[in-house]
């Protein structure tokens, strides 16, 4: 498969989760996996976000909600902010002690300058190397995951549509691998 795939395998997703804190330690690059996994945000999303964004600096504490204006869409998107994205977030502030205007993934020379998409790219694909057996896994894997394992989970098809935007749950089953998923337990039961 050429498409960007969602990583289906809850321990192959735990090493990948996992590989920039305990295997490869980078806090910069773990809590772009962990904040990815967390909020479904496309990657530009993502890399554009700010401090200010995440961390209310007159309250001294993280918020709760982010709220962002989708650079594909144009709409404005309030997303929770869970507890695991919370805890990357707190472990990289810690290490940083940033500014409210410098990006929350930035280039190492400097904070005020947004990571870029082709560098994401070799986070991710360098991460998924070493801890998944799929070979279609790119920047959008962050977001199909999360959209898979809530569909697993049971979170509505609607519900579902409106995170992601789109306009049929046959556009997001197929967007979530769901598709090939439901074909091959087709495959895997029928024993003739």
């Amino acid at each position: 498969m050429g498409t960007t795939q969602p990583i289906r395998n809850r321990q192959e997703l735990q090493n990948f989760s996992s590989y920039y804190k305990q295997v490869k330690p980078h806090l910069r690059n773990y809590t772009l996996v962990v904040l990815g996994l967390n909020t479904a945000l496309r990657i530009s999303d993502l890399l554009n976000l700010r401090w200010r964004s995440v961390y209310d600096f007159k309250k001294n504490c993280f918020r709760d909600h982010l709220l962002v204006w989708e650079h594909k869409t144009g709409k404005r998107n309030y997303i929770a902010i869970n507890q695991n994205a919370k805890n990357a977030l707190y472990l990289y502030f810690m290490e940083k002690n940033p500014d409210p205007e410098e990006y929350v993934f930035s280039k190492r020379t400097n904070p005020y300058k947004p990571l870029s998409r082709s560098q994401a790219y070799r986070i991710i694909k360098e991460d998924a190397s070493h801890t998944t057996s799929e070979e279609a896994i790119s920047c959008h894997s962050l977001r199909k995951t999360f959209g898979y394992y809530a569909w697993q989970e049971g979170v509505q098809p609607a519900l579902l549509m409106n995170v992601f935007n789109h306009s049929s749950f046959h556009i997001t089953k197929r967007y979530l691998g769901i598709e090939q998923d439901e074909k091959d337990l087709v495959y895997l039961n029928i024993n003739l």
